[in-house]
């Protein structure tokens, strides 16, 4: 799979804004901000459903 990761940062950044604007899976910032648990969990699943977005288009596209 060649990854642009421009697009696949792009896509993560949407989808984690959309995770953190999602108030029943961000409920509320950690003590330790950007560097918490929580906020880390959700930074690693955004990737993680971006790499897999540009994997399933690549797919159909082929």
């Amino acid at each position: 799979m060649n990854n642009n990761v421009a697009e696949v940062t792009q896509i993560a950044g949407t989808l984690l804004a959309g995770m953190l604007a999602n108030p029943h899976i961000y409920a509320n910032i950690s003590d330790e901000g950007a560097l918490g648990q929580q906020e880390q969990n959700l930074k690693h699943l955004a990737i993680e459903m971006a790499l897999q977005l540009v994997k399933d288009v690549e797919k159909k596209l082929n």
